[in-house]
């Protein structure tokens, strides 16, 4: 079998945690495994980068910045590979540019275009443990990028992808974390929530795009889109964790499968704009040209042929979106445009949504019987999102964790 390692931050923080993972490493190449690993920087090594750029600059460059960080990856490719020579194992150290790991050129959140498997099919051939920097690419001009945060996750399912063909569809990407596995609420919160043993891509897609930290989005996309199955298990023991896979049939027997939340959303009403054709677009082209992501949007009820447009961003874009939006102001589009940082956004997940009944009312109950007021709503096939205030969040993920019987 081919195994995709991925091991994250936390566990290569220490040289003593990376002889930990060489040792699981090499323990997978003793049993006759054809071994890729994939790292990530050290804990708080990109945050320490970042942190260092901004002290020269105010503004980094974004091409610059990507030059920088890149290096944390690098620094933990060479330290795992000469741990693993050390013990005997034949490892070699590949950065993007030797995985022809092709990206655009957005800076700081590039997006994969394509990978040239070639020299890890050669690393593997020779009987070696490649070992390949996470979270960054080389655009199409040999430019270095990166990402975004997590990257590292959709580095090693998209190297998966790449060696599919190589390995006859016999493979697993195997996600190292901090914790063991997907669980029904985060633990942290929710003292009985329930290690899941698989969970269906989508699902796996709809709680890491609400919230979830367990895997980046991007990551269970490249596994859903190239069949990948994808192994969440802790680097700090040796439990089975949880397996995300195809959807099958029985999945559906279960209505929620999880429940995330999102601490890092904001909200933004546009006061007193006109209802007529073409107002959306005035609100919301000028944020997608800035590369303002925009998620739940609401429009209320038109009164004397105006009404109010809400929606949410990342609270890291609330401000810029805010300037954005003055504009509709002074050219007297609109009123005023007012922010609200303090708000938190809940989903329940599951597809058995898709054959069950009464989920919205059975949650909706719920929150108000709690005394919870929902601010906006959103729904998808498989997912209800409410925002609601930050300081109701917690409650709200006990309080439907308990109602749908997930401990």
């Amino acid at each position: 079998m081919l195994l995709v390692q991925k091991f994250g931050g936390t566990s290569v923080g220490t040289i003593d945690r990376i002889r930990n993972v060489a040792t699981r490493v090499a323990r997978a190449k003793s049993e006759g495994h054809d071994v890729v690993v994939v790292v990530s920087a050290m804990a708080g090594e990109t945050n320490r980068l970042i942190d260092l750029a901004k002290s020269a600059v105010n503004e980094p460059d974004p091409r610059e910045l990507d030059v920088l960080v890149s290096t944390g990856e690098q620094v933990t490719t060479a330290l795992l590979s000469m741990t693993l020579l050390s013990m005997g194992y034949k490892a070699r150290s590949l950065q993007n540019h030797q995985v022809h790991l092709v990206t655009d050129s957005s800076f700081t959140k590039a997006h994969i275009k394509r990978i040239d498997a070639q020299q890890l099919r050669g690393a593997l051939k020779r009987g070696e443990i490649a070992v390949v920097a996470g979270f960054q690419g080389i655009d199409e001009e040999g430019n270095i990028t990166t990402l975004g945060r997590g990257g590292s996750d959709t580095t090693a399912v998209a190297i998966g992808a790449s060696l599919k063909p190589y390995a006859k569809n016999n493979l697993v990407c195997e996600i190292y974390t901090d914790v063991d596995g997907v669980y029904t609420a985060d633990p942290n919160i929710v003292k009985d929530a329930r290690k899941l043993k698989r969970i269906s891509f989508e699902e796996m897609f709809e709680l890491a795009s609400s919230g979830a930290k367990v895997l980046q989005t991007r990551s269970v996309l490249f596994g859903m889109k190239f069949d990948i199955p994808i192994h969440v298990r802790s680097s700090f023991n040796d439990s089975e964790g949880t397996m995300v896979v195809n959807e099958t049939n029985d999945m559906e027997s279960v209505v929620v499968t999880g429940i995330s939340y999102d601490k890092n959303e904001a909200k933004i009403t546009v006061i007193h704009v006109s209802d007529k054709p073409g107002i959306a677009h005035s609100i919301f082209a000028p944020l997608a040209e800035a590369g303002i992501v925009v998620d739940m949007i609401i429009q209320t009820a038109s009164t004397e042929g105006y009404t109010d447009m809400s929606f949410t961003v990342p609270k890291s874009e609330m401000k810029p979106a805010m300037q954005i939006l003055q504009e509709l102001v002074k050219q007297k589009k609109a009123i005023y445009v007012v922010g609200d940082e303090k708000v938190a956004k809940v989903s329940i997940v599951g597809v058995g949504m898709r054959t069950h009944s009464g989920v919205a009312a059975t949650m909706f109950k719920a929150l108000a019987d709690a005394r919870i007021n929902i601010q906006m709503i959103s729904t998808s096939e498989i997912k209800i999102s409410v925002v609601i205030s930050e300081a109701d969040m917690k409650k709200a993920v006990e309080v439907l964790h308990r109602e749908f019987g997930l401990g």
